[in-house]
């Protein structure tokens, strides 16, 4: 049937469904259902237990909840302390990846072999790029990705084995092949949609992740000691989250029925890419662009201040009341990924030429959270967060706007791969949340 046909059929029914599937509102409260997997105060639903990482917001004094600067554990280490042990010139995606994986710090001989093992691995098959990649090019770098990753399927002999160790295998292959996947992806689309010459370099093995990103995006190769540790530093920030975001819990769900890590990778992909998960840093960007048409002087508190106004108030950009990368489901007075990001944003911005910039990125995180409070009611307090930052950085870099939410899977996908091998050891059981039926019998 042809898509306008189908679409008008399906319009004409919209109605039906919308009047026969509406459950009003007062109806989860009035049986205890917690929508969103969370109660009335955010709280998420404990579904599980983890010793990936841990996540603090609140602290308890005299059994009081108290909101608190933001606190995160990878493993058991302050994720502050893992990225001040590496020091300045150190990059660290691959040795965090490995403290992720297998729950220990590697040794020098241990992280030595790791990043063999991930250079070996950062391959696609013969003639992958051209016949899977480049046959359908699409701005949607994160569903070109999602498709590469169930075409990879196709391509291992032990696609059904769900032991741990095979399971383990086919994560450290997808962490090192998932920048290629981006990348080429990115590639293909420019050329075939922008017009724009498709330059496709191989990586390097000598090179770390995010140095081969850099490398295989730009056609002349060059990059920056400041940028390869900055990107660096944002992809271990975005590494791992706890297990209840949606992506981590995606996987884990997928995971307990026992289906294989393409198909698990492939969900939580899916989950990333939606605009309330992964898309956070493109609306920040969008916001930002939008304050700079409209507000003279970045300097100028009270010219700013009275435009971030009007955007609460649901008067200017895209009139939702929202200041994008304020605020955090979990954090409440600070997530400690921002306030670590930021110090490398500034060695950036002073390299770029973009102290303008940061001083309007600066105003907006001094600003917004005084006119929220004042126009919302605010329960566990306003604070930036990692993507308030981090679609600048990605801008700064000169990677297209296409692919921010695949930067994020770049990085997350680390995480997801602890989470599969953490569900497949401990949980034998399929996770089955119950739902009430309030459904009229006819």
């Amino acid at each position: 049937m042809e898509v306008n046909r189908l679409l008008e059929y399906a319009r004409g029914r919209e109605e039906i469904c919308r009047s026969n599937d509406a459950i009003a509102p007062e109806m989860y409260g009035h049986y205890g259902v917690k929508r969103g997997l969370r109660d009335e105060n955010g709280n998420g639903v404990l579904a599980g237990l983890t010793n990936i990482s841990k996540v603090i917001a609140f602290d308890y004094p005299g059994g009081v909840k108290t909101p608190c600067d933001g606190k995160l554990w990878y493993r058991g280490y302050r994720v502050e302390r893992l990225l001040g042990e590496l020091g300045e010139d150190t990059l660290g995606y691959e040795k965090i990846a490995y403290l992720l994986l297998t729950g220990d710090l590697p040794t020098k001989a241990e992280l030595a072999d790791f990043c063999s093992t991930i250079a070996e691995c950062r391959s696609l098959p013969s003639n992958f790029t051209r016949d899977v990649i480049m046959k359908a090019p699409s701005g949607d770098i994160m569903n070109s990705m999602t498709r590469s990753i169930l075409t990879l399927a196709s391509y291992d002999d032990h696609i059904s084995d769900a032991s741990v160790a095979n399971s383990l295998r086919q994560c450290i292959q997808l962490i090192a092949e998932f920048p290629l996947l981006a990348v080429y992806a990115y590639h293909a689309y420019n050329y075939s949609e922008n017009g724009e010459s498709m330059v496709i370099h191989r990586p390097d093995p000598n090179l770390s992740t995010a140095e081969n990103f850099l490398m295989m995006l730009r056609p002349d190769k060059k990059y920056t000691k400041t940028e390869a540790k900055v990107l660096d530093t944002a992809l271990i920030l975005h590494m791992e989250h706890g297990g209840g975001n949606n992506s981590t819990f995606t996987t884990r769900v997928i995971t307990s029925s026992g289906s294989d890590t393409y198909s698990t990778m492939a969900a939580a992909m899916s989950s990333l890419k939606g605009p309330k998960h992964g898309g956070a840093n493109i609306k920040v960007m969008e916001m930002m662009d939008d304050i700079r048409k409209n507000v003279r002087d970045f300097a100028d508190k009270e010219e700013l201040s009275a435009y971030l106004t009007r955007i609460i108030k649901k008067d200017a950009f895209d009139k939702k009341g929202l200041v994008y990368g304020m605020g955090h489901a979990i954090y409440s007075l600070s997530d400690p990924r921002e306030r670590v990001f930021k110090e490398y944003v500034a060695k950036l911005a002073a390299e770029k030429g973009r102290d303008a910039d940061l001083t309007l990125y600066r105003n907006v995180e001094e600003l917004a959270p005084m006119l929220i409070a004042q126009h919302r009611r605010i329960y566990k307090g306003v604070s930036p967060n990692v993507d308030f930052y981090s679609g600048f950085v990605y801008d700064m870099l000169g990677i297209p706007v296409e692919l921010y939410t695949a930067m994020f899977a770049i990085a997350r996908i680390v995480g997801w791969s602890a989470h599969r091998i953490e569900e497949l050891i401990c949980m034998d059981k399929i996770i089955r949340p119950a739902y009430m039926s309030v459904m009229e019998e006819k």
